[in-house]
């Protein structure tokens, strides 16, 4: 019998469009001879539609695309009652980037439902999405990190020039100002001065209700994939040639201005430096299956933990399954498959713990 497997897709995210892009990707490079595929696309307004069993390949993304009067809630019971089977063998692939996918929402869904899932669980997930949180984590352990402030929505509307003072005997600038929980650069803004600095405080909190300050370094971003359970390794690290200091998201995903350099161009003994960190900072994390960890390298080589995602972007040209086929020649159809094993080994190894007495 083949597993089915439901493929997450789109959500009440700011990053919904690239969800589509991953999942698509995902879908085309899952064996059909092995696994019944079903899309599953979810709304902006979070509404679940089912798009039935996935008979051929996608040729764009927005062919997932979905209009529904239904409401959310009625959705997602006609999910679990219609569509999902629980007598037969079922995997879910949340490949949901952001808010409400990524933030251990529907992983806490998806434990209650007793289901096997790709990915991380509910604590790394949340954890990891709140830039705040992760930084204050990684303190606690020595993560090399850069200086950083945060506030809360209802804090700088109090008194705005006690934040822009804070920041400016705190950090200086240049600095950048980010939403704490929100992806692929969303919200983020870079600032020289007292006015810039205003108008990214106003940027950032249209996204979320506490953002984080960091001082800007002079460094070089390099990307590590690292995937695994009980065992993670890293991946080589990449890096992209950078024509500006700050890639935004139209940079990242639509300008097409990002040239990436596999391996990264560091020295042997940094460049293990800076795998052993990826992995010390999943684990810390606790994380599972995998994750993509972005590591700074000064020119003096001193690095700094940037930040984690727990499902990063997943298309054929996404740094996680190109950093792979250049460290072990992994394709990415065998990294998918990779990845579904380590979700239903997690499972496996979950269901012996002991839930009465």
């Amino acid at each position: 019998m083949k597993t089915n497997i439901y493929v997450l897709c789109g959500g009440k995210s700011v990053e919904h469009d690239i969800s589509l892009k991953s999942a698509s990707a995902i879908m085309n490079a899952i064996d059909r001879e092995k696994y019944n595929v079903y899309p599953i696309y979810i709304t902006n307004e979070g509404v679940w539609c089912n798009l039935g069993l996935l008979e051929e390949k996608i040729n764009a993304p927005d062919e997932l695309r979905r209009t529904t009067s239904s409401t959310v809630s009625f959705s997602i019971g006609e999910f679990l009652t219609k569509v999902l089977n629980n007598s037969e063998k079922n995997l879910v692939i949340p490949a949901l980037h952001g808010p409400n996918g990524e933030d251990g929402t529907i992983q806490g869904f998806l434990e209650l439902l007793d289901i096997p899932y790709l990915g991380n669980e509910v604590l790394s997930s949340a954890v990891a999405m709140d830039k705040v949180m992760t930084k204050d984590l990684f303190s606690k352990y020595n993560i090399p990190q850069v200086k950083y402030l945060s506030f809360r929505l209802h804090s700088w509307q109090e008194n705005e020039e006690d934040a822009y003072n804070l920041v400016e005997n705190e950090i200086g600038y240049p600095c950048y100002v980010k939403p704490s929980n929100g992806g692929s650069s969303v919200g983020i803004s870079r600032a020289e001065n007292r006015e810039e600095l205003k108008s990214s405080f106003k940027e950032a909190f249209l996204y979320d209700r506490k953002i984080i300050i960091e001082k800007e370094i002079v460094a070089r971003e390099m990307q590590i994939s690292v995937i695994g359970n009980n065992h993670p390794k890293a991946s080589v690290p990449g890096e992209f040639i950078m024509e500006r200091p700050f890639f935004d998201y139209n940079a990242k995903y639509i300008d097409g201005k990002l040239i990436p350099v596999i391996p990264a161009r560091l020295e042997p003994e940094v460049s293990d430096k800076v795998r052993e960190t990826a992995v010390k900072a999943f684990k810390i994390l606790n994380c599972h299956g995998l994750a993509r960890v972005d590591i700074f390298v000064t020119d003096e080589n001193e690095i700094f933990v940037n930040e984690v995602n727990t499902m990063p972007g997943f298309t054929a040209v996404s740094m996680t399954p190109v950093l792979w086929g250049a460290t072990d020649g992994t394709t990415y159809a065998e990294l998918i498959e990779r990845l579904i094993q380590l979700a239903l080994e997690r499972y496996n190894e979950k269901k012996v713990i002991v839930n009465t007495r």
